[in-house]
């Protein structure tokens, strides 16, 4: 657990808007987070220092969405980086490496984890000749760049996704995609306040997304906080609000994105898709460059990441509300099929069946620029 201070401990008397999802301090080599698990009752800033702590708050989804993740990852490994004590080229490569997949084995479905860190892994690769604490300074700014870029193709995503939808429409969302999940804007939620800011006055619905309600806890908190129309609803009821045509569309972000198109996104967005399919409702699912897996052929290639029973069956409650012993399967995540994807948005525009040329497509573009 990082360490706190009093000071640090915020109700809701501040918007969670103005604060930073993922921050390095430098000048204490400190990852600052805000602390996930305790929204929105409690608006909590986390120091991390150690490898352990760093590993245990993206584990613990104390900062989690794959962007925010791949955030996280990038300063983290710069500061552990600076605690390796060498002047020792092969010295320090070998300790970097091990703090390395040390970070990447905490949570293996969210690709951005992993690419942040090769990403790093590259600068100190790249410059392999230089002096150790030139190479440090040159993680700490390929660290910042990661966040710097993060804000910019989020908001890339927020424009694509707003040519998708007109004012006044329905919108639905499952999971946490939004400002909490990146460093600013979110991707599924981008085109939302991007429309917040232009008058749009969409009409947001959002799923409470069990077993741990990151629409509930998350979604619906930050977009309340910014003055958004949301309405919280249970996973089960996004039949009945399409039923009614509330929504026009359901855009949803992602861990990853195999190269047919098929999407890992928090458990319950396929069924989303699937009913969404059947009543006529595009799903667009946002989802940044990064998180886009070339190398993983189809959905069934994506490590699905199981979680405790505790999550179904204790957490949230007073009491526990399932019986002693009983058998518990909690996969953190599902698989949509390609073929219930209307497009995916990406920062350099939107993909469209058949995926396998339209992301190579996306590709090719994103080399040219």
């Amino acid at each position: 657990m990082g360490k706190k201070s009093d000071t640090e401990v915020k109700m809701q008397e501040k918007n969670i808007m103005d604060y930073d999802t993922v921050a390095l301090d430098d000048e204490r080599s400190e990852l600052v987070i805000i602390d996930q698990t305790k929204l929105p009752g409690n608006i909590e800033i986390i120091r991390l220092k150690s490898a352990e702590e760093i590993w245990n708050a993206i584990y613990l989804l104390q900062v989690r969405g794959a962007p925010a993740i791949g955030v996280a990852a990038g300063f983290g490994i710069y500061l552990l980086a600076k605690q390796i004590k060498t002047e020792d080229f092969d010295t320090f490569l070998a300790e970097f490496q091990k703090k390395k997949d040390y970070l990447n084995s905490a949570r293996p479905t969210a690709v951005n984890l992993s690419w942040a860190l090769n990403r790093m892994e590259q600068v100190v690769q790249k410059h392999r000749e230089r002096p150790v604490k030139e190479i440090v300074g040159l993680l700490k700014a390929e660290a910042v760049e990661i966040q710097n870029e993060d804000i910019r193709v989020c908001k890339a995503i927020g424009e694509y996704g707003l040519s998708l939808v007109k004012p006044g429409d329905g919108i639905l969302t499952h999971c946490n995609a939004g400002q909490l999940a990146t460093s600013k804007y979110g991707t599924a939620t981008a085109p939302i306040y991007l429309g917040q800011e232009r008058g749009y006055h969409f009409r947001v619905f959002a799923d409470e997304t069990r077993p741990l309600l990151q629409g509930a806890r998350l979604t619906a908190f930050e977009l309340q906080s910014s003055g958004v129309d949301v309405t919280l609803i249970c996973d089960n009821m996004s039949a009945s609000v399409m039923q009614k045509g509330w929504i026009n569309a359901v855009f949803v972000g992602c861990d990853r994105v195999a190269a047919n198109g098929d999407t890992a996104n928090k458990i319950g967005t396929s069924v989303v898709a699937a009913v969404a399919k059947h009543y006529g409702v595009p799903v667009y699912v946002c989802a940044p460059t990064s998180t886009i897996d070339m190398d993983t052929q189809t959905g069934a290639d994506i490590h699905i990441e199981e979680r405790p029973a505790e999550e179904v069956t204790e957490m949230w409650y007073k009491e526990r509300m399932a019986p002693q012993g009983v058998k518990v399967y909690n996969p953190a995540f599902d698989v949509t099929d390609h073929e219930l994807i209307a497009g995916i948005v990406t920062e350099y525009g939107i993909a469209r069946a058949p995926y396998k040329e339209s992301l190579k497509t996306i590709f090719e573009k994103k080399r040219r620029q």
